[in-house]
């Protein structure tokens, strides 16, 4: 069963364009792998400034599968270069009843 997930990045400084060429390349190499699902991706932007991605796995096994996938390690390592990972718990709007945040694609 398809597992959608709404991952949180916060860019280093200066570093947001590299992050968003990161997020663009995630989805095609998860597919390529047979992980992720060809549901469209939704990206946003938090107030803070905080870049969410909403995506669907192909399942639970496709969640583990990555992790032991090495260009899905090699792609968090380009995560780790240019963000850190945020809890959606600390977003202001994550705390509001109805969460709203900038489109970004």
């Amino acid at each position: 069963m398809p597992r959608i997930t709404i991952a949180a990045f916060k860019p280093k400084p200066g570093r947001e364009a590299e992050l968003m060429a990161v997020i663009a390349d995630r989805l095609p190499l998860l597919r390529r792998l047979g992980l992720a699902t060809d549901r469209p991706n939704v990206t946003m932007r938090s107030h803070s400034g905080v870049i969410l991605d909403v995506s669907e796995w192909a399942s639970e096994a496709a969640i583990a599968r990555a992790h032991q996938t090495p260009e899905v390690l090699a792609l968090w390592m380009r995560f780790d270069a240019c963000c850190e990972f945020v809890r959606l718990d600390t977003l202001k709007e994550a705390h509001e009843d109805f969460a709203t945040f900038e489109a970004v694609q």
